[in-house]
């Protein structure tokens, strides 16, 4: 456990004010400490693990840019205490209001302010280690030339993520000299394609001197690999060919002071064919090293489990299993997702004698309910057989549907005949609950959570879901909670296998159109999560059979896919902005049931949660104002 428990030190060391080796937070200009910390092969260790303490950090999904802001998670703003442990820990999920501002940016990563990192400063320290890591004598080559690689993985990843927020960014390719002078440091935003080259120029360097995979869990579990470098450079330049970043209209004239183009200011196709290219290595490589879509294997102690809810299994499973058991994790963080008890129902008595044990504050909207397939595996919009003009009318829960749900009672048609992927996502009234200490099949807990004398529905204004519907994909079946709480953690993946899949063949159909492999790859992830392929889904059930036969088509479907298969997990944030797509899918309302209600003909009346406020400038975050005032050479992002 040495390296992995180093590895979770770094992030307290790197900020430690008492600590007595202060050269693991250096400045550029500071080399008396910079000598001392590479002085041997345990100080520059230490300074390794310092480079990984800043990615650790990120890995809190509250501040994280994507899972907050994305829409699939509302989070309400009038709980009469704060539920987060604070009040700014819930700013992230408060700019779906429009409240960003220049002047004090949210989830700011350019400066380290308001929940964000301070990436620069992490570049800094990544400078710092690559700049002196020939000093120690006693460390063998080998070693050194590891410890290189995965650090130009972290300061590309560094530099990707202040991409994706920020667009054109300065490159810090070494730091600065002691004896630098004023306009030297005031550096200057790079266009966004001269940061991609950069980004994937680090990644191909680092790329040969990475371990495949982790050979000893205990020892490195969490530090970078060859198959995540493969993976993370398939990302970075599937986000350079997309849409926002590949000839966007939008951002055409944007320029720095010296009349320098910072986006590009046309489309290049021959974007989309890199990425695939490197989409096809990254699998391929994953694929030669054992990496397959998780299926769940049911303990000793569980009895088998009945198809329908084997299916829902395999899909929770495939994020809230162990990392080191979880052949489809490619790549994850060290810290353990901290907020199952936001994304659990009440179930039981004892559950609401300890009300904060689970808040269950994460409320899902109900357009993201009506973003699932129907079971036949089409939009419930397109699904001929579907009756989706009615599916707010409320019935009985059939006895084929007991699996999913509670059979007899009663709860709106949208909620039956629907996509094992529904079911695994999202816990809802009248929704069973495989876990919590009971798993037997025949006799699940289920979610009662019409008005305030129901289990999980609302009791006070702090503990409540504003939407009737919870994130359940994030718990782990087999956390506990109760009059106390006993949590089974587990690590959401920064890529997994299904994505990389759906990357590949966004890729694919962007380069040569509906084809064989765009199916492929696309039914690989239907396939485990119960459906028909592509093809004989639409031929059969679609209204709009002839989507599968166009590329425009095919891009809408996978956009779906991708969307269903990786919600929650914090990767629709960037998606949703990468496709430029998110004005769109934030046009609406963000709506929920009347929870107050306890008549199912009350509650299932829609009620306005939030009108989200997302304009053109909010695909980027502002640089904050005062940055702009110390260095002039900096240009604030377009229509802040």
């Amino acid at each position: 456990m040495k390296h992995l428990t180093r590895l979770l030190i770094g992030i307290l060391i790197s900020s430690a004010a008492a600590s007595c080796k202060k050269y693991l937070d250096v400045t550029p200009d500071n080399v008396a400490t910079i000598d001392y910390a590479f002085r041997n092969r345990n100080e520059a260790e230490n300074y390794l693990f310092t480079c990984y303490s800043t990615l650790q950090s990120m890995s809190r999904s509250i501040s994280d840019p994507a899972f907050t802001t994305s829409g699939e998670i509302y989070f309400p703003g009038t709980l009469t205490e704060a539920t987060l442990g604070s009040r700014d820990n819930e700013m992230g999920f408060h700019l779906i209001r429009g409240t960003q501002t220049a002047d004090r940016p949210a989830l700011n990563y350019w400066d380290g302010e308001q929940l964000g990192q301070p990436l620069f400063k992490a570049i800094r320290r990544c400078n710092i280690f690559l700049e002196n890591i020939h000093k120690p004598a006693d460390l063998p080559q080998y070693e050194r030339n590891r410890w290189v690689a995965e650090v130009k993985f972290l300061k590309a990843y560094y530099h990707y993520y202040l991409l994706r927020m920020y667009g054109p960014v300065p490159l810090i390719r070494e730091n600065l000299p002691i004896n630098a002078g004023t306009e030297e440091v005031r550096v200057k935003r790079q266009p966004v394609d001269s940061a991609f080259n950069y980004i994937t120029e680090l990644l191909n360097e680092a790329i040969p001197g990475l371990p495949p995979v982790i050979q000893d869990n205990a020892q490195g579990l969490g530090r970078i690999t060859q198959l995540a470098a493969l993976s993370v450079k398939a990302e970075v330049l599937t986000t350079r060919a997309s849409p926002f970043f590949n000839g966007n209209p939008d951002y055409a004239g944007f320029k720095d002071k010296n009349g320098t183009l910072l986006f590009p200011a046309s489309y290049d196709a021959g974007k989309w064919r890199d990425a695939m290219e490197a989409c096809r290595e990254a699998i391929t490589a994953c694929e030669a090293r054992g990496s397959e879509l998780y299926r769940f294997i049911a303990p000793g102690n569980l009895p088998a489990l009945p198809e329908p809810l084997k299916k829902v299994m395999d899909i929770r499973g495939s994020i809230t299993e162990k990392w080191e058991l979880n052949p489809e994790v490619i790549w994850a963080l060290n810290p353990e997702f901290g907020f199952q008890n936001m994304a659990m129902p009440r179930l039981t008595s004892e559950m609401v004698q300890n009300m904060g044990g689970a808040p269950g504050n994460f409320a899902v909207p109900i357009v993201m309910a009506e973003l699932f397939y129907s079971a036949n595996g089409v939009p419930i919009n397109e699904d001929r057989t579907y009756d989706f003009r009615n599916r707010y009318s409320i019935m009985p829960v059939p006895a084929e549907e007991k699996y999913h749900l509670r059979a007899g009672y009663q709860t709106i048609k949208m909620h039956m005949g629907r996509e094992p992927r529904f079911y695994a996502a999202l816990a809802f009234d009248g929704s069973n609950y495989f876990g919590n200490g009971r798993t037997n099949p025949e006799d699940m807990y289920y979610v009662q959570a019409r008005g305030n004398t129901s289990m999980a529905g609302p009791k006070d204004n702090i503990r409540i879901n504003v939407s009737g519907y919870w994130p359940v994909k994030l718990v782990n079946y087999q956390s506990v909670f109760g009059t106390e709480v006993v949590g089974s953690g587990f690590r959401i993946p920064l890529i997994r296998l299904a994505g990389l899949y759906l990357l590949y063949a966004e890729t694919l159909n962007e380069v040569n159109g509906p084809s064989p492999d765009v199916f492929k790859y696309v039914d690989m992830v239907r396939e485990r999560a119960g459906l028909k392929g592509v093809a004989e889904s639409w031929n059969t059930y679609s209204t709009n059979p002839g989507k599968i036969q166009t590329k425009e088509g095919m891009r809408q479907i996978i956009q779906q896919e991708r969307r269903i298969e990786l919600c929650f997990e914090g990767r629709a944030g960037w998606d949703l902005r990468r496709w430029k797509i998110m004005q769109q899918v934030l046009s609406s309302p963000l709506q929920g049931w009347s929870i107050q209600e306890s008549d199912p003909a009350g509650y299932y009346r829609q009620r306005n949660l939030a009108v989200p406020v997302f304009g053109l400038k909010d695909y980027l975050w502002p640089i904050k104002n005062d940055g702009l005032i110390i260095n002039p050479n900096l240009v604030q992002n377009p229509y802040w």
